[in-house]
């Protein structure tokens, strides 16, 4: 009778914790579904926004991101402009958008590649007149063999300014390389030129309802994928397959692709900050950092989880991690509006810095030596790019979206490139002894949030982020997920249109 009383008791305890962590969510909620008068408003809407900062005649000229050679004659995959993509969601290359704005008077031009069944025997079907004006609500739609002609005398004239997208300044590499067709106009036009990514920057930078929706999906498919590679991590030899279970989801999900290469490092892997080999064992007993997340629609996420593969954190490695967590938590409860990136940044070094002091990693916590650890910001805006468009100098504002992502990274060599002084000598033996205790120990926790009107929204909210959350995870979902098989589990199929 004990022995069935002390089953039942046991059942009833394994059934409270898998209940508790089965509380968060695992399948990914459907897809935003957006009917075509919803989208044109949306679309009109930024066109209208773009068009006012315009100056009185004025032209706005967007190019179509140009094809990359990935090698020979294969391309990288087409993914369209951003800015472009952002007032039409317009995907095919060769497309031009033209805002004209004379006299008070705003029109709005689309250049379009005609239909060719030569073409789409290779390549698939181009736009039809009527899907451009369906998908972008714009209706004057020209044929984009008249665009060069277009160009042409646009760069000859004088009376009017042209707006595009141009490099800013000589140190903008990304901006030389995106934006190459543009410097080429300007750099041959007698016209006026100026640069159109100030606007977009601006407008950008506050996300509608609308851009808020294909943002949460694309964090919804990133949680679900962090998720299936934590319960599958134990049982993976190399990094490589937890990174496998990890994108797996993203295409079964429909994501466009990943927002930025998937980072998943093991141990001492951990500690590098861009570490995207994933060639190394996966040992029990270590931590393993994921920072990867997917771009649904154009939209990216960002998520970073630093989980022990066995499933619970050493004292060393809690240590750490306890300390990444209270920074991430300080940053987050100074985020209203009114405030600012630099209030946040100064909460999470305080942290750190009194918490490297308190281990021994640093001797002093009002100096900078706490960046020998942390030689990172605390975050970024994202959208539509990872790292996306806007000025952290601004008090923060509703619709703005960022990472707060602190990280502590113990190097095994970081001590070994301080400079030959007495006082760095001096250092690097005062804290010998708490960096042998932590070498090799890294751990980065990063989340998306949302600046409402009375504070914060953590977008990335169900992907469990403290130590008992994940450790509670570990404990029940290893069973319940196959680890090398296409079939999901947990994981219900949730297509882009919602079924």
């Amino acid at each position: 009778m004990r022995a069935i009383f002390l089953i039942l008791i046991l059942a009833a305890l394994a059934f409270a914790t898998f209940a508790q962590v089965a509380r968060v969510p695992i399948a990914t909620p459907p897809a935003p579904v957006f009917a075509d008068r919803e989208r044109q408003t949306e679309l009109a809407k930024r066109r209208a926004q773009v068009a006012a900062r315009m100056a009185d005649n004025s032209v706005l000229v967007l190019f179509s991101a140009e094809p990359k050679l990935y090698t020979g004659d294969v391309d990288y995959v087409f993914r369209q402009e951003n800015n472009l993509f952002y007032l039409t969601e317009l995907k095919e290359q060769n497309i031009s958008l033209v805002i004209e704005k004379k006299n008070g008077k705003v029109t709005e031009t689309v250049y379009l590649p005609k239909r060719d069944p030569r073409f789409e025997t290779w390549n698939g079907k181009r736009y039809s007149v009527d899907d451009a004006k369906r998908i972008s609500g714009i209706n004057n739609i020209v044929d984009a063999a008249d665009f060069a002609g277009y160009l042409n005398s646009l760069a000859k004239g004088s009376n009017e300014s042209v707006y595009l997208l141009l490099p800013d300044g000589d140190r903008d590499a990304e901006g030389k390389r995106e934006y190459r067709q543009e410097a080429a106009f300007a750099a041959t036009a007698t016209a006026k030129t100026v640069n159109a990514r100030p606007i977009f920057d601006d407008l950008r930078q506050i996300k509608s309802p609308y851009e808020l929706k294909l943002l949460q999906h694309a964090i919804d498919i990133s949680i679900e994928g962090h998720m299936r590679a934590w319960a599958t991590a134990g049982r993976a030899s190399w990094e490589y397959e937890v990174q496998a279970e990890l994108e797996y989801v993203f295409k079964r999900r429909n994501a466009d692709y990943w927002g930025y290469p998937s980072i998943v490092g093991c141990g001492p892997n951990a500690t590098t900050l861009h570490y995207e080999e994933s060639q190394s064992p996966v040992k029990a007993g270590e931590l393993m950092l994921i920072d990867a997340a997917a771009e649904y629609s154009h939209y990216s996420a960002d998520i970073t989880r630093t989980f022990p593969i066995d499933g619970k954190y050493s004292k060393e490695q809690a240590d750490i991690y306890q300390i990444v967590y209270d920074a991430q938590e300080a940053a987050a409860k100074t985020v209203k509006p009114g405030s600012t990136f630099a209030d946040a940044s100064a909460a999470a070094d305080k942290v750190i810095r009194e918490g490297l002091f308190k281990l021994g990693l640093v001797t002093d916590p009002n100096s900078q030596e706490f960046r020998i650890w942390y030689m990172h910001g605390l975050g970024h805006w994202i959208g539509m790019n990872v790292h996306d468009v806007g000025s952290y100098t601004k008090p923060l504002a509703p619709g703005m979206v960022f990472t707060i992502e602190p990280g502590i990274y113990i190097r095994a060599d970081a001590l070994d490139y301080l400079p030959d002084t007495p006082k760095a000598k001096e250092f690097k033996a005062k804290v010998m002894p708490a960096f042998e205790r932590y070498k090799n120990i890294g751990v980065r926790i990063e989340d998306d949030v949302l600046v409402t009107p009375t504070g914060i929204d953590w977008l990335s909210k169900r992907l469990p982020r403290t130590m008992k959350e994940i450790e509670d995870f570990m404990k029940v979902a290893p069973k319940n997920v196959p680890f090398g098989s296409l079939r999901p589990a947990l994981f219900p199929y949730s297509s882009r249109s919602g079924e």
